[in-house]
């Protein structure tokens, strides 16, 4: 199937897609196209009047959708588990949980003290999905899909000590994401869950609204000239979230040159994506870290 559209997404009625940074881009698309095929929405986002604006604006393009909202900063743990208890009180299984927020050319630190990008990239994710296990894991088919990047492919990650800093910062979280969806994906083997990534190629995204100006303005001018639209950016994550095909595992991105358009297929990520040694040790330090133990 080369030219995969959302039109292939099954029907999602009853299933419950709970969606990080969703307010906006490629988070906003997914969640539009997941409520147009009958699922129930949940936006988690780190401001929740955005959030409650772009609820608005899917249920006007989809007047019989379900959408819910839920605040959530990814760079601050206290957060993560106050995120954790508000999903707990409403539903008692999760059927898809998408980890798509990111931020990139930030400097800083989260609230808890990490490298900004490091923080909410990869930690952040890490325990909101540690958290949510359980309900996902009680769902028949719980499915969970990270958003990476081209750009994991320049990533570094010290085998022995994950956390220290190791050049390109937003490069490294997104290979933490892979790192951490594969060794995930081993984890859930003896349950009905299953872990996938996918990354958007090259998209015309928001990503880049909170960087300085320097780093934003010529990433935007390149995004804009050849980066296609956030619809089209969001269709690997849609796939990897919808289609039943998938396995736990898989990447998909782009079909074209580079993977940076072109319709979803599956692709592979870097041989040090793959290293089971890194996949492991990033574990053990981000259980650390968050202090989220998967159990």
């Amino acid at each position: 199937m080369s030219r995969w559209t959302d039109t292939e997404i099954p029907d999602q009625s009853g299933r419950i897609a709970v969606i990080t940074g969703a307010n906006t881009g490629l988070g906003y698309e997914t969640a539009r196209v997941l409520a147009e095929h009958g699922a129930v929405v949940v936006l988690a986002c780190r401001n929740s009047d955005k959030a409650n604006d772009a609820a608005d604006q899917i249920r006007t393009l989809v007047p019989d959708a379900t959408i819910d909202v839920v605040e959530l900063d990814l760079g601050a743990l206290e957060s993560v588990r106050d995120a954790d208890t508000v999903l707990r009180d409403r539903y008692d299984r999760i059927d898809l949980l998408i980890n798509n927020a990111g931020v990139t050319g930030l400097t800083g630190t989260t609230a808890d003290g990490f490298e900004i990008q490091w923080g909410i990239n990869h930690l952040g994710h890490f325990a909101l999905t540690g958290l949510l296990l359980d309900r996902i894991v009680a769902a028949p088919a719980g499915r969970i899909v990270t958003v990476s990047s081209i750009g994991h492919r320049f990533g570094r990650i010290d085998a022995d000590d994950p956390a220290a800093p190791t050049g390109n910062a937003y490069a490294k979280s997104k290979l933490a994401n892979l790192l951490f969806t594969y060794e995930l994906d081993r984890r859930l083997t003896d349950t009905p869950a299953i872990a996938a990534a996918a990354h958007p190629g090259g998209a015309s995204t928001e990503i880049f609204r909170y960087s300085p100006a320097g780093f934003r303005l010529p990433n935007l001018a390149v995004a804009r000239l050849f980066g296609r639209t956030p619809a089209m950016g969001a269709l690997p994550t849609l796939r990897a979230a919808t289609d039943p095909d998938v396995k736990g595992g898989e990447y998909y991105g782009p079909s074209g040159l580079f993977e940076i358009q072109g319709y979803p297929v599956r692709v592979e990520s870097s041989a040090r994506s793959r290293d089971a040694r890194r996949q492991r040790r990033l574990w053990e330090v981000s259980e650390e870290l968050t202090g989220v133990s998967f159990g």
